[in-house]
């Protein structure tokens, strides 16, 4: 079994970016009050006296979109210096990176990844369902100001929508020939939006790499990470193209993550809310953190058991109620 030492932390469930496949359009989010949200203090209690002691190492700040987080600079600062604290990384749109690239940098964050679905400003704004000023120029400024702060590895995210932006995968790949950059193709997941590409359906990582395959050619590749991909490169590039297969090869049996809600939820696994846990209510109303690590403790070992495949399979017990964005991806 995989050791499980990291954590995803959602720090916030709003959004400046409504992107179809995370908050399809007509969605009405209830979003969470601010009172609702772990304060600063309960989530660094929580990393310090429950996660840390039972193994948790890695932490990875996401949202909605992390950096509308209040004092995100001063969070990130916390969380990485803590002794235990081996990686802290955080996961944004990009569009309000450009400013803050340096300070995240200094504050002890080393790696980001950034969504970027298109190179074309208009099918940009289609997905993140944008009809004002094109954001796809805030957001490229963002990448290149995070590259050239330092971070490293800079991983671009791109979930690959059928007769959306699945004709731009060659361009998107070639990003990664010339730059440290590293390319991450996601297939679409039915979160909270199962209608949404109807029998579109998604497109299978192996088609994506097919792809590529006879353009360029591919070898194995290596990139510093936690997460599922699996790695390759385009033979003689800087960077490397990573592939997350969750719908056509499952990886369940590699997951070494849990997830934290903006709102104190745990849960063991992205598509299944069967035991999950509220430390929120529980910090609020007086348990104590020995308590809290017990139950922790616990989780981790059915965590196992808790996966997409019950989920497929009908068999998850438990309603699924949140979307990708209130989730924290």
């Amino acid at each position: 079994m995989n050791q499980v030492d990291y954590l995803r932390i959602s720090l916030i469930d709003r959004c400046n970016f409504r992107c179809q496949y995370c908050m399809p359009e007509g969605t009405e989010m209830d979003y969470i009050l601010k009172q609702q949200l772990l304060t600063d203090d309960e989530l660094l209690t929580l990393i310090q006296e429950v996660f840390i002691p039972v193994g948790f190492t890695r932490f990875r700040l996401t949202g909605g979109e992390p950096l509308l987080r209040p004092r995100v600079v001063e969070l990130v600062g916390a969380i990485a210096s803590f002794p235990e604290t081996k990686d802290v990384s955080m996961t944004t749109n990009g569009f309000l990176l450009a400013p803050l690239a340096q300070s995240l940098y200094d504050a002890g964050l080393r790696r980001l990844n950034i969504s970027l679905d298109s190179l074309e400003p208009e099918i940009f704004d289609q997905i993140i369902g944008n009809r004002g000023r094109s954001r796809w120029h805030d957001v490229w400024a963002g990448i290149q100001a995070a590259y050239s702060v330092g971070f490293n590895p800079l991983k671009l995210n791109v979930v690959v929508i059928p007769g959306v932006n699945d004709h731009e995968i060659l361009d998107l790949a070639a990003l990664t020939i010339d730059k440290e950059w590293h390319v991450r193709f996601i297939e679409f997941m039915p979160i909270g939006n199962s209608d949404l590409f109807g029998d579109r359906g998604w497109v299978s990582s192996e088609d994506l790499r097919q792809k590529i395959r006879s353009t360029w050619g591919l070898t194995t590749g290596m990139v510093l990470g936690n997460g599922p991909a699996d790695i390759f490169q385009i033979p003689g590039a800087k960077g490397t193209l990573g592939f997350i297969s969750q719908m056509s090869e499952c990886f369940c049996d590699r997951c070494n993550r849990m997830r934290l809600s903006a709102d104190g939820w745990l849960r063991p696994c992205l598509l299944n809310e069967s035991g999950q846990i509220d430390l929120k209510t529980a910090l609020r109303t007086g348990v104590s953190t020995a308590e809290l690590r017990e139950q922790l403790t616990e989780l981790l070992i059915i965590k196992p058991e808790i996966n997409f495949k019950q989920r497929v399979s009908g068999t998850a017990t438990g309603t699924y109620t949140r979307t990708m964005s209130q989730i924290g991806g």
